[in-house]
């Protein structure tokens, strides 16, 4: 895939965010790395999603440089970085501030495993990352940090918001807004009465299936 092609998608799947009502005004972002180099696509900063071409792209390098575009990065470019630099199997990053999940991540509480499409999706509770300030990798250190220990595509960072990763930057999507939608359902649920948790053993065979099962076999 050349680096048109990956501003194209990028910029696709940008349309997502807002469709599945996860970021407001300019805030949130999609990336995806550039297949056999060490570069990202994102969007710059401040741009109004109506706003979001392919044109619009930026490329950057792995520390966050900028190598292609007339626009100054997103503020979120040296998290995503950090975290392509450091997961070299994830091929895309999400950031939200998607209203249940972060309100999940103000408490700084970790979404348990309460519902079948978690243990599906997350593999387990979606966990909790540190407090981390923008300006450096500080995010990126959290998000990896926190990530390696789970299988969870998707991070709520204290007091921020959520990160999601993925193969592709599509799945890193699809994660985020599944993470918004259990964050929602869980959240519901506790307001009725206390979510039943799910045996360990269920969420690994749950998991296993939608893993390596679920859906179509790709086309010969």
């Amino acid at each position: 895939m050349k680096i048109h092609e990956v501003k194209q998608l990028v910029a696709d799947l940008h349309a997502e965010l807002p469709r599945n009502e996860l970021v407001v005004w300019t805030a949130g972002n999609v990336s995806a790395r550039v297949p056999g180099e060490d570069l990202l696509v994102i969007k710059p900063s401040g741009v109004s999603y109506d706003e979001i071409t392919a044109d619009l792209m930026v490329v950057t390098d792995l520390d966050g440089n900028l190598v292609e575009g007339d626009h100054k990065p997103s503020s979120d470019t040296a998290a995503h970085a950090y975290v392509y630099k450091h997961m070299p199997h994830v091929n895309g990053v999400v950031h939200t501030h998607s209203t249940y999940a972060t309100a999940w991540a103000a408490r700084g509480e970790a979404i348990p495993c309460v519902l079948t499409m978690i243990a599906d999706e997350f593999g387990g509770e979606i966990p909790i990352g540190p407090f981390a300030l923008i300006g450096d990798d500080s995010i990126g250190r959290g998000i990896v940090e926190t990530l390696r220990a789970h299988r969870s595509p998707a991070v709520l960072m204290r007091n921020h918001g959520v990160f999601t990763i993925g193969r592709s930057a599509r799945d890193a999507v699809k994660a985020a807004v599944m993470c918004e939608d259990v964050a929602r359902t869980v959240h519901i649920s506790r307001q009725i009465g206390t979510p039943i948790p799910i045996a360990q053993s269920d969420i690994d065979a749950l998991y296993a299936r939608y893993q390596n099962v679920y859906g179509q076999e790709p086309a010969a």
